[in-house]
């Protein structure tokens, strides 16, 4: 009975003391000790303000190096996110017996000359909008009398106001200076046109090359692994990320399509003149989240205004507009996406704000794109799985 006793007495201590030690992965040799890191010990830990001030400095150098190098890097990561859009196309080409490089090739000259006779489809209507801009202000003014004469009466009052509470005019001569106005347009158009040739030719170049050495750039990967598990992982991990890009591109790129053709139909069917080229701008600006349907819908407002003199009427074009925007923004996209492709909206604006400034307009249309890559990425990444989820 004592011995019975006394064992049991040994194997309740042995119990208490494996609660106490950490967790262990045990082997055949030998036995790992793997203890865990929670926040609140993190927490606990000792604040250095050298290495906040450090990871401090470093991400501002990361942010002035991509300000930088935005002529460089701007046309690699256009190129790259346009090779996941393509790259199962060329590879569909593929299983036709049509290799890639090939492939890659008369894709491409598709896609240029595509852009190309869009371009020159859509130049005509787009000049006539520029040529008759300064009677359209004119006209859009008499049409909005209604509206202006409230504000007139308000801006007089306060007028009336700032005159009594102004101080006395001193008799003290002013000199008058003289400014020589520049058109600031014109000699941004000189100056933008050959970077962004260049810029253009770049994307091209590099974009053949992504599509044609497609396996190259996946091999010479696989060789720097160092064991066989680790060759295994990458693969894996490659192959999900391109696929999960891909189809958000590709979804997005569809989506957006169809609303612009949606939106052009509907407006042609009410009448507004050339209804494919307000469905060309929604298709683009709808890349945009939020501030491309606002733009577009205001634009839409001042087209329909100048096309008819019916305001009441000219109102139902950025009606129609904001309805089927706002289904493909609540429901379809959402429905189609999932929600492992959706996005934080705080963080998208805050993207958008980012990448603008960083990039300017083509930064805010690769802003979205850019954010759901490393979304993907990060979901893919065990220590990065947090911040995938924080972006959801």
């Amino acid at each position: 009975m004592r011995m019975r006793r006394t064992n049991q007495h040994k194997m309740q201590i042995q119990l208490q003391e494996s609660d106490a030690k950490p967790e262990s992965v045990s082997s055949s040799d030998e036995t790992v000790v793997q203890p865990r890191i929670r926040v609140h010990d993190l927490l606990q830990r000792p604040f250095d303000i050298r290495s906040v001030s450090l990871t401090g400095l470093f991400l501002l150098a990361i942010f002035y190096t991509i300000f930088f190098l935005r002529s460089l890097l701007l046309p690699m990561v256009l190129a790259l996110l346009l090779s996941y859009l393509l790259r199962p196309i060329v590879r569909a080409l593929a299983r036709i017996k049509i290799t890639p490089y090939v492939g890659a090739a008369v894709l491409l000259l598709s896609l240029v000359s595509l852009f190309g006779y869009g371009v020159s489809f859509l130049a005509t209507p787009a000049a006539g909008w520029l040529e008759k801009a300064p009677y359209s202000v004119h006209q859009l003014q008499q049409k909005l009398t209604a509206l202006r004469k409230p504000m007139e009466k308000v801006a007089q009052a306060s007028t009336a106001v700032d005159s009594l509470t102004a101080p006395a005019p001193s008799t003290q001569t002013k000199t008058q200076t003289v400014e020589v106005k520049q058109h600031a347009l014109a000699d941004r158009l000189m100056v933008g046109t050959p970077e962004f040739l260049i810029g253009a030719l770049t994307t091209l170049i590099l974009l053949y090359f992504l599509l044609a050495y497609d396996a190259v750039f996946l091999a010479k990967l696989i060789k720097l692994m160092p064991t066989l598990s680790d060759k295994k992982r990458a693969v894996s991990i490659a192959h999900e990320i391109e696929s999960q890009v891909s189809r958000y591109l590709f979804t997005i790129t569809i989506i957006n399509l169809c609303l612009g053709a949606a939106v052009g139909l509907a407006v042609g069917l009410l009448g507004l003149p050339n209804p494919v080229m307000w469905g060309v701008m929604v298709a683009v600006l709808n890349f945009i989240p939020y501030l491309g349907a606002l733009t577009g819908i205001v634009c839409m407002t001042l087209g329909a205004l100048l096309s008819f003199n019916s305001v009441g009427y000219a109102m139902l074009f950025p009606a129609a507009y904001f309805v089927l925007a706002s289904l493909e923004g609540n429901f379809i996209t959402p429905h189609v996406m999932g929600r492992s492709l959706t996005l934080n909206p705080v963080l998208v604006l805050l993207s958008l704000t980012f990448w603008g400034w960083m990039w300017g307009i083509v930064g805010v249309i690769l802003a979205v794109p850019i954010l759901a890559a490393f979304k993907i990425f990060c979901a893919h990444i065990e220590p990065m799985e947090p911040l995938a989820e924080f972006m959801s």
